[in-house]
């Protein structure tokens, strides 16, 4: 029998969940086993210090990086502190703010509409939901996922972004390019208290070890359980994960800076 057909909604795309098979969930059960070893602490590059910081910071990194946000994000706050100020500031002033970040016209248009809603609609709150949060403007399932794990604990699905993707393909977590279709199979594959965990720890490998360009097999500590590998290992997977797991302790303290 083939996997459930696939329900998804136009528009903000709501989940209908999918069943994994047993060697699937095996697989990601052995992945999960190997991740948590190379990452104890999964982590959110974006700083923040509060749910609408998050929301903001995570509207604004799509088509652009982290360290650029976080370098942003300061001067918006300090001109900007709350949703009224943003949802009344200037739209010239926003854009110039916000052009480091690329797309910026669009971005400040979002999140001044987004702040809008959120002081109109839901009291001056970052709503806690997933169909609350995607009436905002430009949020969809992967800004929310984030903002509701991260923030709030809950978790609500798989934040798929490139990186979840890329990795979740080379893996077999996966065959689907759209990012909702992936999440169906991850939320499948990984039991619900593990998703949001599972993102970042995603994250983070594809960003510093399976990269889009020159993946690190032999360092990977993923790389026996991975049918996309291009390299042999170098040592025993718990050392490997030792390495992995001091790259990116390093990477965390550079973005510390």
């Amino acid at each position: 029998m083939g996997a459930p057909r696939r329900t998804i909604s136009k528009g903000k795309a709501k989940l209908v969940p999918l069943r994994a098979s047993a060697e699937k969930r095996t697989h990601a059960r052995r992945i999960h086993e190997r991740l948590s070893k190379a990452i104890p602490g999964p982590f959110l590059e974006l700083r923040f210090e509060s749910p609408y910081e998050l929301l903001l910071a995570t509207i604004l990194a799509a088509q652009s990086t982290d360290r650029a946000i976080n370098r942003v994000m300061p001067e918006l706050l300090s001109r900007f502190p709350t949703p009224r100020d943003i949802a009344e500031a200037p739209r010239e002033e926003l854009e110039r703010l916000l052009k480091p970040t690329g797309f910026f016209r669009t971005k400040a248009r979002a999140i001044r509409e987004a702040s809008r809603l959120i002081v109109e609609r839901f009291g001056g709150e970052v709503p806690r939901t997933m169909e609350e949060l995607c009436m905002l403007p430009g949020v969809a399932r992967k800004t929310a996922n984030v903002v509701l794990g991260v923030a709030y604990g809950i978790p609500s699905g798989f934040a798929v972004d490139t990186h979840v993707g890329r990795v979740s393909r080379r893996l077999g977590l996966t065959e689907a390019a759209d990012p909702v279709h992936a999440e169906q199979d991850l939320c499948a594959a990984f039991p619900q208290e593990e998703w949001m965990a599972t993102s970042l720890r995603l994250v983070l490998h594809g960003r510093y070890v399976c990269t889009a360009r020159a993946p690190r097999c032999s360092m990977c500590p993923l790389n026996e359980l991975c049918p996309s590998r291009q390299a042999e290992p170098e040592g025993r997977w718990q050392e490997r994960a030792q390495r992995e797991e001091a790259l990116i302790d390093l990477r965390r303290d550079e973005m510390a800076r």
